[in-house]
């Protein structure tokens, strides 16, 4: 089975051709920071415009680094939720208009799904594990018992974690993309210059829930009030209190979970993944086991996309071609009120 993922979600344009679901023939990553860098963020209509432009040399460029012709794929897999609807139209057409022209099954991935399954691409991983996704446009918390089998517990109420990074590393002009500018000005700085607060989510049906809002409004608004005595008020040692204030809110959450439902295999997937506070803090709890994905797999990629994408045309599915691309994923929380009108905790 040889299978094109295609991924165009957000400001990440790519493809990559997997062999037997693990084989990593050729992968393509074209990044649009240079278009976004300006805004310090990503302007959805620049973001859909220059994935037209780029998607068929991209796709060119994939096929030439597989040293595979068309008529070798046996499958196409595209994500078609959640992000940028009009990003989402260019990669997930195209891949509908590619598997007709072929005549080769198709099937849709969802974004989210795809990035709890990168680390599965490189090693095996049983089931079940409780699940983190953190990035610029989703934080969740799950438990994942099959590749296709994931109840959401827990999800951000105001701001994904990646995207508070972004907000803060904005307003103090620290770079873009946010999270990275943060991580890297963080390690000069004192983690102990502020003590910022916790968000108040005193229900119990928010036990999971994570919130920034008021984490963020904190260290733009409110900066001098959290200062402790005798510390600098400098932007190396705002970029370290705040990314201990979030990562360390963010685990909270994650270790409420891992006891109260006795599961201590954890997965962490998606673009924070590769922050190194958020690493370090999980690799030192031996009393667990942690898995986080390569670097290259913890951004946007197609790797992913192509691997969960064989797991499902390998069980015979496919996805009509009428199907359409969406910006949100409402069953998500479905799921989730119904998992916790269910929970007795």
């Amino acid at each position: 089975m040889i299978v094109l993922g295609i991924e165009t979600s957000c400001d990440e344009c790519a493809m990559a051709i997997l062999q037997d679901g693990r084989k990593v023939l050729a992968s393509v990553v074209a990044s649009q920071l240079d278009v976004h860098r300006p805004y310090y963020g990503v302007v959805p209509e620049l973001a859909s415009r220059t994935h037209l432009q780029w998607i068929l040399p991209i796709y060119r460029e994939v096929l030439q680094k597989a040293e595979v012709s068309p008529a070798a794929l046996t499958g196409v897999a595209a994500t078609n939720r959640p992000g940028l609807l009009g990003a989402l139209l260019v990669g997930f057409t195209f891949g509908k208009g590619l598997a007709y022209g072929l005549d080769i099954p198709f099937v849709a991935v969802d974004h989210v799904r795809a990035h709890l399954y990168a680390p599965h691409i490189e090693r095996d991983i049983p089931y079940p594990y409780i699940g983190l996704l953190v990035s610029g446009g989703h934080t969740l918390l799950s438990i994942v018992r099959d590749f296709d089998d994931l109840e959401v517990i827990g999800s951000t109420i105001d701001d994904a974690c990646g995207e508070a990074f972004d907000k803060v590393a904005k307003f103090y002009r620290l770079g873009y993309p946010g999270g990275v500018a943060i991580d890297r000005l963080a390690r000069s700085g004192d983690p102990e210059a502020f003590s910022f607060p916790d968000p108040s989510l005193h229900k119990g049906e928010h036990r999971y829930d994570i919130s920034y809002s008021g984490l963020k409004t904190a260290v733009i608004n409110q900066l001098e009030q959290f200062r402790n005595p005798g510390h600098e008020m400098t932007l190396a040692n705002i970029a370290a209190s705040f990314q201990k204030a979030a990562i360390d809110f963010l685990l909270k959450r994650l270790f409420a979970a891992v006891e109260d439902f006795s599961i201590s295999r954890v997965v962490v997937g998606g673009g924070v993944a590769a922050n190194s506070y958020l690493r370090q803090s999980l690799s030192a709890r031996k009393d667990l086991e942690v898995i986080f994905p390569s670097i290259e797999l913890c951004t946007d990629n197609a790797i992913m996309v192509a691997g969960l994408g064989s797991e499902l045309l390998k069980r015979g599915e496919q996805t009509p071609l009428s199907e359409n691309a969406y910006a949100r994923v409402p069953e998500f929380k479905r799921m989730y009120k119904s998992m916790k009108n269910n929970l007795q905790r």
